[in-house]
């Protein structure tokens, strides 16, 4: 029997999951816990090996603290109407779900004010636009 690959949709999913929950400190424990589950599913929730219930990512929403349609934003193949096609977006969403993106985006959050979130800003913009 050959092992399939995870779907590129619940792939997505998962990568949003684990995105939310790294921008709210909450640990693959405390998410498992709220929706009565092991971290370990979890796990193969956010790795996309595991498909997870229309139910079930109806509660992961609430618990985090978002629509349903978050875990869909900026996903592969899809315009902004929703129908198929080339998102613009997709790039982007796939950079800001590295660890480094969202290290960066809770530091952004996490400014108080905007002065802080404009310096940010700039010193991210003075880094990519240096001369190596």
């Amino acid at each position: 029997m050959t092992r399939r690959d995870p779907n590129y949709i619940d792939v997505h999913v998962g990568s949003r999951i684990r995105m939310r929950r790294q921008l709210i400190n909450m640990s693959q424990e405390r998410l498992g816990e709220l929706l009565g589950i092991t971290f370990q599913q979890v796990q193969k929730y956010e790795k996309g090996t595991n498909r997870i219930s229309a139910s079930r990512l109806f509660y992961a929403a609430k618990t985090l603290g978002v629509p349903v349609q978050f875990f869909f934003d900026g996903l592969p193949g899809v315009d902004a109407e929703g129908g198929l096609g080339e998102s613009a977006g997709d790039e982007f969403v796939a950079s800001m779900m590295t660890p480094e993106g969202i290290q960066l985006a809770k530091a952004f959050k996490d400014a108080d004010t905007q002065t802080k979130r404009k310096l940010i800003a700039g010193l991210a913009r003075m880094i990519v636009d240096m001369k190596t």
